[in-house]
C-alpha cells in the first residue's frame, strides 16, 4: 500500500523522533480466533491465515473492513516485512501504539514476547529474529471484555452497545511501527521545566550508555536558547540546561521550545513547554496565577473507527471544536489517548486530566493490583513530559467496592513517577481522606435553581450535601467540591424531543439503542440554552468553584447529550456557549 494511501501514515510518536522508521499499517492478513485455537493451527508460523483487516482499526469498526462487533476473545494479524539494506547490523523494534488486551508476538516464528494491557504503547526489540529478505511479524491479542479482570473503559459488555457503554475494540487499535536504531540509544527522558531560573532540568535514560555523553540543544522559534552536556552514569545522564529565554506556556498559549538530544549515533527530536502547575484550596493555579477549568468530557469514540480517529486531522479536529465553543480543557475520559492527541493540545494550550479506563475492572480483586497498576505506571512514564497535562486521575465513579489499598497504591506511584502535576484519586463520588489534591463531584441535575442552591451552600458551612445513585444503592455526602467534574448531560435529539431521558422513563438498563440523555429532553432550543447558562454560571460565578466540566462534547451513539452530534455537527450556534463560557470566573477576577 502506498504512502498516499496507508491510514494514519504520521510518526506516531511526536515526543520522541528519529528518522529512520516503516509504518507498518495498511493491509494486514487477519484470522478471527473465537475458539483460541490459533497457536495449534500453525498461526504463529504464519500459516492458515484467510482473513485481511485495515491496521490501525479494530476489527469492530467499519474502517477495518470487518465491521464485525460481536465478541470475539482471540484475533492475529501477520505482516511480511522486507527491511532496507541499510538497516542491517542495526537494532530494530517493533512498536505498537496500543492493543487490546492481551499482546503476543512472533517473528518469523520466534516468540519475541507479551504486554498486557488495553490502552498504552509498547514495543519488543526484534533484532535477533530477523533475517535478510522478508520478515514474518505475527501479533495476537487476547481480549475479554467480561472478565471484571481487565480495565475496559466504556466498551459494552453486551451485545449491542446500550447506555453509556458502546462498541467494543479489540486488537490493535494504534499504529504498528517499526523502529532502526544504533547499538546504544535513548531509552526515555523526563523534563522538568523550572520557570523561575529559567532553566529545563532533563533525566535522559539509556541502557548499556555508562560513560558515554548526551548533548541537549534547546531552541525556540529556531533560535538556540540553551545547552547543556552530561556523561551517562547509572543509566541516565542529569542535564541542567538554562534557557536565555522564558516563554511561558499558558492555556490558550501553547508557547513550545524544541530539544534535540544526541549520544553517539543516536539523534533525537523532542519539545517541552516551560510552565508549572500548583493547587491551593483545592483550585488550579499554572505558573503562579489561579485558572478556572472549562473543561468538556471527551469520550474518543469515532463513528468509523471506534476508539481510532480516521485521520489525524479529525484528531486535531475535536480539539478545535471544544475551543470553538469557549472550552480551554478536556477530561480524556474512560480511555488512554494516542500521544498525537496530546501533542496537538501542547500546541494549542489545551489543558486535560490524564485518566484510566478503570470501568470494567473489579476493583478489590488482585487483577486490579497486578494489571491496572502496572499499566497505569506505563501511561505516566509515556505521557509525562505533555505539558497540556496537567492533572492525573486513574480511577471514575468508585464507590463501596473499591479496595481503599488500591486508591492509596495508585497515589503513591503517581506521585512517586510524578510530583509536578494534581492528583485526584477517585473522579466524582468517594475521595479518601488526604490523597487527593482537588475534590470534584458529578451532578446531573438540570435544574439551575437547585443546582445553584446546592453549590452556594459552599459559601455557608462549606459543605454540599450531594447525592448519588450507583447499582441499587443511595448514596448522601457531605462534601467540599472545588470542581464540578461531570455536569449538564443535557439530551438533545431532534427524533426524542418529546422522550424521557435518564431518569425520564425511556431509557433503562435493558433497552438498547435507545436515544438517552439526562434529564427529560428540552421541549426548545430556548430551554436547551437556559439549562447550560444557568448551569454554567452557577459554577462560574461561585467564589469557591476552580472549574467544570460539561458532559460531553459529542454525542456517542446512542448517548445523546453532546453539544456535537456524533458526525460532529454542532448542534447550536457556537457564539451562544462561547460568550457564556468565556465570562470571567469569580476566581479569576
Amino acid at each position: 500500500m502506498s504512502e498516499k494511501k496507508m491510514p494514519r501514515p504520521e510518526y506516531p510518536r511526536p515526543q520522541m523522533k528519529r528518522n529512520n522508521w516503516i509504518n507498518l499499517n495498511g493491509e494486514w492478513d487477519y484470522s478471527t480466533d473465537r475458539g483460541m485455537s490459533g497457536v495449534e493451527r500453525g498461526l504463529p508460523n504464519g500459516d492458515n491465515f484467510g482473513e485481511k483487516i485495515i491496521v490501525p482499526f479494530c476489527r469492530e469498526s467499519e474502517l477495518s473492513g470487518i465491521g464485525d462487533k460481536d465478541f470475539c476473545s482471540c484475533v492475529w494479524y501477520k505482516k511480511i516485512v522486507t527491511l532496507p539494506s541499510d538497516w542491517q547490523g542495526k537494532r530494530i523494534k517493533l512498536h505498537i501504539g496500543a492493543c487490546d488486551f492481551r499482546t503476543e508476538v512472533w517473528v518469523n516464528g520466534k516468540y519475541i514476547g507479551e504486554h498486557r494491557g488495553g490502552y498504552v504503547s509498547f514495543s519488543f526489540e526484534i533484532t535477533s529474529a530477523l533475517c535478510v529478505g522478508d520478515n514474518v511479524i505475527v501479533i495476537r491479542a487476547e481480549d475479554d471484555t467480561r472478565s471484571s479482570r481487565q480495565a475496559s473503559g466504556k466498551q459494552s459488555m453486551t451485545y449491542a452497545s446500550a447506555g453509556w457503554h458502546y462498541t467494543r475494540t479489540t486488537g490493535i487499535w494504534q499504529t504498528v511501527w517499526l523502529e532502526c536504531l544504533p547499538q546504544h540509544y535513548i531509552d526515555k527522558m523526563k523534563f522538568y521545566p523550572h520557570i523561575d531560573s529559567p532553566a529545563l532540568y532533563a533525566e535522559i535514560y539509556s541502557t548499556d550508555s555508562n560513560g558515554m555523553e548526551v548533548t541537549a540543544v534547546v531552541s525556540y522559534e529556531g533560535r538556540e536558547v540553551g545547552r547543556a552536556t552530561k556523561s551517562v552514569k547509572c543509566g541516565v545522564a542529569k542535564l541542567n540546561i538554562h534557557l536565555s529565554e522564558l516563554h511561558l506556556w499558558e492555556v490558550g498559549n501553547g508557547r513550545l521550545y524544541d530539544i534535540t538530544l544526541t549520544m553517539g549515533e543516536d539523534k533525537v527530536e523532542s519539545y517541552f513547554g516551560m510552565r508549572e502547575v500548583d493547587c491551593k484550596n483545592g483550585i488550579m493555579y499554572l505558573n503562579g496565577k489561579p485558572v478556572f477549568q472549562r473543561l468538556v468530557l471527551d469520550q474518543g469514540f469515532y463513528p468509523d473507527g471506534i476508539y481510532t480517529a480516521p485521520t489525524y486531522e479529525a484528531l486535531k479536529h475535536d480539539v478545535d471544536i471544544s475551543m470553538d465553543l469557549g472550552f480551554n480543557g478536556a477530561r480524556l475520559h474512560q480511555k488512554v489517548f494516542e500521544p498525537l492527541l496530546l501533542e496537538y493540545c501542547d500546541r494549542k494550550g489545551y489543558i486535560v486530566w490524564g485518566e484510566h479506563a478503570n470501568w470494567g475492572m473489579a476493583h478489590s480483586g488482585d487483577a486490579a493490583f497486578a494489571e491496572f497498576t502496572m499499566e497505569w505506571s506505563e501511561i505516566i512514564e509515556r505521557d509525562f513530559n505533555h505539558p497540556a497535562i496537567i492533572g492525573w486521575c486513574p480511577l471514575n465513579e468508585t464507590t463501596y467496592d473499591t479496595d481503599p489499598r488500591l486508591t492509596a497504591k495508585l497515589a503513591k506511584i503517581t506521585r512517586a513517577y510524578d510530583n509536578t502535576r494534581l492528583y485526584i484519586d477517585a473522579s466524582g463520588w468517594k475521595h479518601e481522606e488526604g490523597i487527593t489534591d482537588i475534590m470534584d463531584w458529578h451532578d446531573y441535575d438540570q435544574n439551575p435553581v437547585t443546582f445553584k442552591e446546592r453549590y452556594d451552600a459552599l459559601l455557608g458551612d462549606g459543605t454540599v450535601n450531594a447525592h448519588s445513585h450507583f447499582r441499587g444503592r443511595d448514596m448522601v455526602y457531605n462534601i467540599k467540591p472545588t470542581f464540578v467534574s461531570e455536569y449538564g448531560g443535557t439530551w438533545w435529539s431532534d427524533t426524542q424531543k418529546n422522550g424521557g431521558g435518564y431518569g425520564g422513563g425511556v431509557w433503562s438498563a435493558g433497552s438498547q439503542n435507545t436515544g438517552w440523555g439526562y434529564g427529560k429532553c428540552p421541549q426548545s432550543e430556548e430551554e436547551f440554552k437556559y439549562r447550560f447558562k444557568g448551569l454554567t454560571e452557577a459554577l462560574l460565578f461561585n467564589p469557591m468553584m476552580g472549574g467544570l466540566c460539561y458532559t460531553q462534547l459529542t454525542d456517542v451513539e446512542q448517548e445523546q447529550n453532546g453539544l456535537y452530534t456524533y458526525d460532529r455537527k454542532l448542534k447550536f450556534d457556537a457564539e451562544f456557549f462561547k460568550a457564556v463560557l468565556s465570562q470571567k470566573a469569580k476566581i479569576e477576577e
